[in-house]
């Protein structure tokens, strides 16, 4: 069983992707420093797998933990989820973004390079497009001027990747760009779980409904679509971690020491009046929401072309959005259930 090392294992989507590796023959090391998450992911994990996976509690940016995670169990890939990703406090606190988000980066190609580890999977994101003149983008798509901190952290780190692999024929590396990853596993052990106030739409959806939330609003109604409301490519978490399953067996596979960059999303748009109208078609519950003012910055439409993943990765979403807001909600029952 071929140890591969992932960095913010224990957050939302790392957490679905160490359980997709395990069951693909993988054992993940995870290492985290849980700032945006809670220890007893841990022993989630376990209760889904059986598995008690090898778990160090530091700082991507300690270049002293590569070598000892190593010398324990060592691995010849990394998944490297950890990040700070909130965009509305990346405006606010930039210089924290860029040390954590690219620093961490840096530091870990240098200890690959170091001890020969030869695989990189990076989370990157749909943020890099900006606001794109196409709404429908793809990777050739041009990157412009992101429209957050957070942004430019992937769009730099991505940067970085690309350049680094092409002067070290060491390292080989996948950029995954995420769209909008919802639902969790439909186990309700694991799912996401935001430190205070949620930055993504899916948990202001749940906590509305189990009472936590007077009311949810929607920015905007008034936006050239189909509804009035945005529009975003919402992708099941847990096809999500399967996409990484899918990029190691890629890169193991190939003898050139290349970057491949793929957008991993539905390839469907869905606005935020329909994900809601999913939620309620989902669960039989009545959501309390209101429009209010559009927010400064939010990109109008943006959905994915995922040609190139279907068909060098051999990967395909396949769950919907209904599928997604049903183990969401299952999810927010079982967290109200274990503070109860």
């Amino acid at each position: 069983m071929k140890n591969i090392l992932v960095t913010g294992g224990t957050g939302f989507i790392g957490s679905h992707t160490c359980v997709a590796l395990f069951e693909a023959g993988y054992m993940p090391i995870i290492l985290d420093n849980l700032s945006n998450c809670e220890p007893n992911v841990i022993n989630a994990l376990e209760k889904i797998t059986g598995a008690r996976f090898p778990f160090y509690q530091e700082d991507c940016r300690d270049p002293t933990i590569y070598e000892k995670i190593h010398q324990h169990h060592p691995f010849e890939s990394v998944i490297h989820f950890a990040a700070l990703k909130a965009v509305g406090e990346s405006m606010e606190k930039p210089l924290l973004y860029l040390n954590n988000n690219i620093n961490s980066t840096i530091v870990l190609m240098e200890a690959m390079q170091k001890l020969g580890v030869q695989h990189l999977i990076f989370s990157s994101s749909c943020t890099v497009y900006g606001n794109p003149e196409s709404p429908m983008v793809t990777e050739k798509t041009i990157i412009s001027k992101p429209e957050s901190i957070y942004g430019y952290t992937k769009m730099v780190c991505e940067q970085m990747i690309e350049q680094v692999v092409e002067l070290n024929q060491a390292i080989s590396a996948v950029i995954l760009r995420y769209f909008n990853p919802i639902g969790a596993h439909n186990s309700g052990l694991i799912g996401e779980k935001p430190v205070g106030i949620p930055n993504n739409l899916v948990p202001f959806i749940t906590q509305t409904a189990i009472g936590n939330r007077e009311s949810l609003s929607v920015y905007g109604n008034d936006y050239p679509t189909r509804d009035g409301t945005c529009i975003r490519d919402f992708i099941h978490v847990c096809d999500l971690a399967d996409a990484h399953v899918a990029s190691l067996k890629y890169i193991e596979n190939k003898s050139a020491k290349k970057s491949f960059t793929f957008n991993v999303g539905t390839g469907k748009g869905t606005t935020v009046l329909e994900l809601i109208q999913a939620f309620e078609e989902s669960t039989g519950l009545k959501l309390n929401w209101n429009f209010t003012n559009r927010r400064p910055g939010d990109v109008i439409e943006i959905f994915a072309n995922t040609d190139r993943s279907n068909q060098e990765l051999q990967w395909k979403a396949k769950k919907n959005i209904h599928d997604a807001m049903r183990d969401a909600w299952r999810w927010q029952q079982a967290i109200k259930d274990k503070n109860t």
